[in-house]
């Protein structure tokens, strides 16, 4: 394997150890060995702070509005310092979320990140998932009728 194949190997292995320890089980002090301190979500949700504890806070916020949530690598690529996963998660509704107050509502959203990393660490992030979807399923949006 060529140098630049073990990196993207390796960098694949970073967003996979990050969705598996940190957002599924909840290990958020495990972020501090994969993400960068001046981390940067260029697609933060409503109020996300930056950095690697801005983005602890907001993990924790969604464990919390969603304590059995799961997330599910359907495809990930690596070309050069960037990981694209697109993903799949699923959650039952039992806390506030965004302001919406908890449904019991079980989830399955889809989505895409765009993950750049920097010295083995993720340094920035752009997140894309189908909140509309969300908000139709938790009740807050009318689904189209069909």
């Amino acid at each position: 394997m060529s140098p630049i194949e073990n990196k993207q190997v390796a960098n694949k292995q970073v967003i996979r150890d990050f969705l598996e320890e940190v957002i599924n089980h909840g290990r958020l002090e495990r972020a501090d060995a994969l993400v960068k301190s001046d981390f940067i979500e260029l697609d933060p949700l409503p109020g996300q702070q930056q950095g690697r504890e801005g983005l602890k806070e907001i993990i924790g916020h969604i464990r919390s509005a969603f304590p059995d949530t799961h997330w599910v690598v359907e495809e990930m690529i690596a070309e050069g310092d960037k990981v694209v996963t697109r993903f799949h998660w699923t959650g039952t509704h039992l806390g506030p979320f965004l302001g919406i107050p908890a449904t019991g509502k079980t989830v399955k959203v889809v989505g895409v990140v765009i993950d750049r990393l920097e010295e083995g660490k993720m340094a920035d992030s752009r997140i894309l998932m189908n909140e509309l979807s969300l908000m139709q399923q938790l009740g807050v949006i009318p689904s189209p009728q069909g």
